[in-house]
């Protein structure tokens, strides 16, 4: 038997043209000799389809896509495509999350997903039912019979030292070995975290010796609203040796053939593992998956054109690049717009990058804005805005601006704020958290200042070509790198003014945000409580500011957006005092 394996990139919501893909997926496959072909979870509709799978109309419209692609499908080559299951008697939730096998014969459903996910971003009881027995498919292929043990995404997931979020319930891999079958496939949709990619081989090598069988495992790609999915299926062998790897962030269909006797009666048996597949580095995923998600973010809303304020921070700059990858330099636009209080240095830094990166920039100085702002002002407050008022005045100036030649010329208009920032309130709401989509907003400060001197760095050079940037010398630039972090909204400010060091700060971040860390286990790990109650009142207070932001795209454990569901009004005490600026 030979399987193909369909890495694609689905549209939400589109069954037609998902169909489309799939359909061309198995005309590839079918001519590269394979038999059978698996694509990921809810291939059909795209991950995740929320609310979409509420439609009936949708659900309807399924059952005529998938009669139109078994009519075409290539002689000889089935399909698993991922689809929603009416329930057949009543009650809510009333689909399941299945695979279908689709065949120029016809198609049928023969696998329900087990484990169903609703924590973090996942909302997946709020669709569908759990199935109630293990799925095994019964092909003959090859002219031997073979039992295919299907699994569903979280249906792997269920090794409690692997990761911490074992669902209650059954465990599908153990079913399915008593079941008796000579493979496993696991249809997924994975979004990228970082260190994921890991632990997925990790559970699949587990389930593998387990079984004493290889296991297949079909992720999708493409970045949906917030969330990136970075591909990078593969296949191990009983020994959890890495026998095929698909690349990160990238449509592929491969092809996978088991050599003479992987499955002699009884299953095949633990061998050597073959020497693993090589890790991409960390900083080059985390880019690539940047750029998809932006770059599918921008497609898929139907924007052809960026904007972005380039302020000569090192912030503005990724953003700048990771447009650049993703629309094109000439497809993407950048305001410079000092105001009385923006350094010299931080204009020419701001050149400099546009330059390296062919962007063409426009410069508007924003004072005879805010001359006219305190003017008009003054009979409301009895003089000019002042202190934060007025710092913030300069933020939204800038803000309304952007939003101006983003409407005038069709632009996606691209905030530049990170997730300290936000996770702290140091940010301006209708100012810098302007913006459709905030593309860093998931990446602590110092996580930016190390993807940054990646960049920089002869290491990236390969990488940055192959996504149409310059590929020799500085692109960020060590006076952008190496400079003082500053919103420059007064003379010589400093981020360290209102914030302590990020090199401080991210770290508690990072433990309260992600790991649900208490001020007590932080202070008793050797943080200062007084600076660990200072982060988690800011953080609390910003919550208003984050359930207005834009969407953010999710590389981290836990992002602020459809996963962090806090309270903005709740009763903490040690909170009880004005909230602070706006």
């Amino acid at each position: 038997m030979r399987l193909a394996l369909a890495q694609l990139n689905a549209l939400v919501g589109d069954l037609e043209g998902n169909g489309d893909r799939l359909l061309a997926a198995c005309i590839q496959a079918a001519a590269a000799g394979a038999d059978l072909v698996v694509s990921s979870e809810l291939s059909l509709w795209g991950y995740p389809p929320r609310d979409l799978l509420l439609q009936k109309a949708l659900i309807e419209k399924q059952s005529r896509v998938l009669d139109r692609l078994a009519a075409a499908m290539p002689p000889g080559v089935a399909l698993l495509a991922g689809v929603a299951e009416a329930t057949p008697e009543p009650g809510w939730p009333s689909l399941y999350n299945a695979v279908a096998l689709v065949e120029s014969s016809g198609w049928r459903v023969v696998g329900r997903k087990r484990l169903l996910p609703s924590y973090d971003v996942f909302d997946e009881r709020r669709y569908f039912r759990p199935g109630q027995e293990a799925a095994v498919l019964s092909l003959e292929i090859g002219g031997r019979p073979w039992r295919l043990g299907l699994t569903i995404c979280e249906d792997l997931w269920v090794e409690d030292d692997l990761h911490g979020h074992r669902l209650a319930g059954a465990d599908p891999v153990a079913e399915l070995g008593a079941a008796g079958i000579d493979l496993l496939l696991n249809l997924s949709a994975s979004p990228f975290g970082q260190g994921k990619a890991a632990v997925r081989r990790r559970l699949a090598a587990r389930a593998a010796a387990r079984l004493a069988l290889p296991v297949v495992y079909v992720n999708q790609i493409g970045g949906n609203d917030e969330l990136v999915f970075d591909g990078a299926s593969f296949v191990v062998n009983a020994a959890g040796g890495v026998e095929l790897q698909l690349a990160c962030a990238a449509q592929e269909v491969a092809c996978w053939q088991p050599g003479p006797g992987a499955f002699p009666p009884g299953g095949l048996p633990p061998g050597p593992p073959l020497q693993a597949a090589k890790e991409t580095d960390p900083m080059e995923q985390l880019l690539r998956v940047l750029v998809l998600g932006l770059a599918d973010y921008g497609r898929k809303c139907g924007f052809q054109k960026a904007v972005l304020g380039l302020s000569g921070g090192i912030d503005s700059a990724l953003v700048a690049v990771l447009a650049s990858a993703a629309f094109g330099a000439d497809q993407v636009a950048a305001l410079l717009m000092p105001s009385p209080w923006s350094s010299r240095g931080s204009i020419d830094d701001a050149r400099a990058l546009a330059q390296r990166l062919g962007l063409g920039t426009c410069i508007l100085p924003i004072a005879p804005l805010m001359a006219s702002c305190d003017q008009t002002l003054e009979p409301a407050l009895g003089g000019p805005p002042t202190g934060l008022a007025a710092e913030n005045l300069q933020s939204r100036l800038r803000g309304l601006l952007l939003m101006a030649l983003a409407n005038q010329q069709g632009r996606l208009l691209l905030a530049t704020g990170n997730k300290s920032e936000l996770a702290v309130g140091y940010c301006t709401l209708y100012g810098d958290m302007n913006g459709g989509l905030a593309v860093i907003g998931d990446l602590y400060k110092t996580t930016i200042f190390d993807l940054c001197a990646w960049l920089d760095s002869p290491a990236a050079g390969a990488c940055r070509a192959s996504l149409g940037l310059p590929s020799e010398g500085e692109l960020i630039g060590s006076a952008i790198r190496l400079k003082a972090p500053s919103a420059e909204l007064r003379p010589d400010q400093k981020d360290s003014d209102s914030l302590p060091p990020y090199d401080l700060l991210d770290p508690l971040l990072k433990a309260l945000i992600e790991h649900q860390s208490s001020p007590e286990d932080l202070v008793a790990a050797g943080a200062d409580g007084a600076v660990v109650a200072r982060v988690q009142r800011l953080l609390r207070l910003a919550e208003f500011k984050r359930r207005q932001a834009a969407p953010t795209l999710k590389v981290s454990g836990r992002a602020f957006g459809s996963g962090w569901r806090m309270p903005i009004a709740a009763l903490l005490p040690e909170l009880q005092q004005p909230s602070g600026p706006q």
